[in-house]
């Protein structure tokens, strides 16, 4: 679901804000700029659906405010380089008090996943962000895609794209503590990653065997079993297990019983689902099924 792009307030009659955005695919950026002289609210939102914000500072900012609905949850400064992170369907106000100068993401946490699951990390839940993070990545990416925020119309989409994977790549890795090894000897080749993880999705519920997989990969199965636990930081077994279970969360949210899923998705019957989705959740399907909606 596409996120709803924040609502500018009060600044735009002033004329002290300068907000300008771009879209790339159903990912929005926005740069958000102002140099306020008094305590002006910058935009109050709402999330529509689950998904994040994702704010770059680009210059120190001396004084904000941050409300999350009534309760104020953070006062101070910001660094260049501050990285925030925040959850959607929920109210967010920000006031501020001196110049500023910022870029925010917003990320559908749909397009997120599925960026993960193509890349063969199918274990995404959310991100983990510390306050006070300072993070030059996100900043410099941010920064490249300025002439493109400022002049739509002249962005190159390969160019946008290009950047938002890498970003993507950067803030899964190091927030959501999903695992992309450097390439190097004992690694899977890119075609081989890509075959892998084609064979296993296309197995989720028929079964096969670990030199089935490897002969995919022209490997062997012993060569197969340690690079494959390089690349993907787990065994061919844990993945698929976690792919199952992301399945099987897509089709909680639809009308299908427990059995059926239990089927659809590899697991020997509905008691086996059930053991193994509290293990991994720590909740029961039917309680999560609840909770999602």
């Amino acid at each position: 679901m596409r996120l709803e792009v924040p609502a500018v307030i009060a600044m735009l009659q002033e004329g002290t804000l300068k907000p300008a955005s771009i879209d790339v695919g159903c990912i929005n950026v926005m740069r958000l700029r102002g140099e306020p002289t008094v305590p002006t609210p910058v935009a109050k939102s709402v999330h529509e659906g689950d998904g994040f914000y994702v704010n770059s500072q680009l210059v120190d900012v001396k004084r904000r405010r941050l409300w999350r609905g009534c309760e104020l949850v953070f006062e101070g400064s910001c660094a260049e380089g501050d990285l925030a992170i925040f959850e959607g369907g929920q109210k967010w106000t920000c006031e501020q008090s001196s110049p500023f100068d910022t870029v925010r993401f917003n990320l559908p946490f749909e397009e997120v996943s599925r960026f993960a699951l193509e890349n063969g990390r199918p274990g995404f839940e959310g991100f983990n962000c510390k306050p006070g993070t300072i993070d030059y990545i996100v900043r410099g990416l941010a920064l490249a895609l300025l002439p493109s925020i400022e002049d739509p119309a002249a962005a190159s989409p390969v160019f946008l794209e290009q950047v938002i994977l890498a970003m993507l790549t950067h803030l899964t890795q190091n927030y959501a503590g999903l695992y992309f090894p450097p390439r190097k000897a004992g690694v899977l080749a890119t075609w081989q990653e890509r075959r892998a993880v084609e064979f296993l999705a296309a197995h989720i519920s028929t079964p096969f065997s670990i030199a089935d997989l490897a002969a995919e990969c022209d490997l062997s199965r012993s060569y197969f079993i340690k690079a494959f636990g390089v690349t993907f930081g787990k065994t061919p077994y844990r993945w698929l297990m976690e792919f199952r279970l992301v399945r099987a969360k897509e089709m909680l949210k639809e009308q299908y019983t427990l059995a059926d899923i239990a089927a659809a998705c590899g697991f020997s019957d509905q008691s086996h689902f059930t053991r193994a989705f509290v293990g991994a959740t720590g909740t029961s399907p039917g309680n999560w099924r609840k909770q999602s909606k």
